[in-house]
């Protein structure tokens, strides 16, 4: 049975759970719109939080915090970094949670997480950005998820092919100007990029990618967080070089980003962008290869 009850998460007192008895997710309303936590009922959170930052609010600069967020691409060092310390208004209707940030007074823009928590262990999220300013805004919505330390990161590409039977580029794989493709941390198969999170190690690395059928998972502890987007354009259409996914770690966490493609915002219309979330246990992949990815990711990905 599905519940939806306002408690005190970690010193935000205005803060709801939302559970169906099998997963659970924690919306805070005090800061935001930001999921805090998202996990098996009882179990493990897969989100990173910042301890030292938990149940503040107020704050002048954006704050990391943790647990999962909207933001707008491309990367801006001033405007995507608006800060999210303000109250939110919280509404529940028919199943759903509602969460709405104030307009930012940087960017003029309103943003929001509608969560809708299906049967078994799946959630829609659907993420909201409202141009509420007094002019036209070039953006994509970005939706980013800091996972837990200690976990791999995998992202699974589009169908593969054979030359010269297949001719046509399948999708970009993107690199930033601090992608090190010798880094331990990673793992390229022909049909996987995995992401390894390390607390050691404090050197930043990203790579991002198109999949029509979008989806990257975080396995810790032999549990498995998934989401899914799907794409609704061609590569050209999306943001850094036509990226869908992008990962990112350092020595705090580990990010799954879903990007959807770049649109100029109106003056009071809005964009939406949807993932699908679910948990899965007993995973576990022992080696990281094609066929031991293919047999244990495959039934769950499909």
């Amino acid at each position: 049975m599905l519940t939806v009850e306002k408690q005190n998460y970690r010193g935000w007192p205005n803060s709801w759970l939302v559970s169906n008895g099998e997963i659970d997710l924690v919306v805070t309303g005090d800061i935001g719109p930001r999921i805090m936590r998202f996990g098996f009922a009882g179990g493990q959170n897969f989100f990173k939080e910042f301890d030292d930052q938990l149940g503040g609010s107020g704050e002048e600069t954006w704050q990391l915090r943790g647990g999962h967020r909207v933001w707008i691409a491309p990367e801006d060092p001033v405007m995507t970094y608006a800060p999210d310390n303000a109250p939110c208004k919280i509404a529940v209707r028919a199943g759903k949670l509602e969460v709405t940030g104030p307009i930012e007074a940087l960017t003029g823009l309103e943003k929001k997480l509608i969560v809708t928590m299906e049967e078994g262990t799946s959630v829609e999220i659907v993420h909201q950005i409202r141009n509420a300013g007094d002019k036209p805004y070039a953006l994509a919505p970005w939706a980013l998820t800091m996972m837990a330390q200690g976990g791999w990161g995998i992202h699974g590409f589009p169908p593969r092919g054979t030359h010269p039977e297949v001719l046509p580029p399948s999708n970009p794989l993107v690199m930033w100007a601090f992608t090190h493709l010798n880094d331990p941390r990673w793992t390229l198969t022909r049909k996987y990029l995995a992401l390894r999170q390390d607390p050691a190690n404090s050197q930043p690395q990203k790579l991002g990618a198109y999949n029509r059928h979008t989806w990257g998972g975080y396995l810790l502890h032999s549990e498995l967080f998934l989401k899914r987007y799907e794409a609704t354009a061609d590569p050209a259409a999306y943001p850094d070089f036509g990226c869908t996914f992008e990962m990112f770690t350092n020595a705090d966490f580990l990010e799954l980003e879903t990007l959807g493609p770049m649109t100029t915002l109106p003056r009071g219309e809005s964009v939406s962008h949807t993932e699908r979330w679910s948990a899965h246990r007993p995973v576990r992949i022992p080696e990281l290869t094609d066929v031991v990815m293919d047999r244990v990711l495959g039934p769950i990905v499909g």
